[in-house]
């Protein structure tokens, strides 16, 4: 059985959503305003077998958590992972999945700065970084 990882990378004002197989499989990355979060959440939730929820653990994290419990079906894990560099981690994947053109690769890596929010690409490294902990316990 394929198993279905929504990441979520909380914030403030806006919140990065990502839906995952095990298998690395991507079907969906977005950024969307924290206001929207949780009935995005509940249509992703119907939308893909969700079974694990895995979550940035700075920003407003705990406050999001217990949001998250109260409208999630019990049977759905929420598990927080390291959050620790994953913005700076997140840029150098847009870079990569969207590489600089004209002028802008002029630009040091490290100083450029992505034309849009990120916060998806880091829920999709959250996802990632949860699956290379279980592959180390695993193995």
């Amino acid at each position: 059985m394929k198993t279905t990882i929504l990441g979520f990378d909380p914030g403030r004002d806006k919140c990065g959503l990502a839906v995952m197989e095990q298998d690395l499989q991507l079907h969906y990355h977005q950024v969307v305003s924290a206001a929207e979060a949780i009935a995005t959440i509940n249509a992703l939730v119907q939308k893909f077998s969700i079974s694990t929820v895995v979550m940035g653990d700075r920003t407003t994290a705990k406050q999001w958590q217990l949001q998250l419990r109260e409208v999630l079906p019990a049977t759905i894990e929420i598990l927080m992972v390291d959050e620790h560099n994953s913005t700076l981690e997140a840029r150098e994947v847009y870079w990569r999945m969207y590489p600089p053109k004209g002028l802008t690769k002029l630009i040091p890596q490290g100083l450029r700065e992505p034309p849009r929010p990120i916060d998806d690409l880091v829920a999709i490294l959250l996802i990632e970084r949860y699956l290379k902990a279980t592959n180390r316990r695993e193995s």
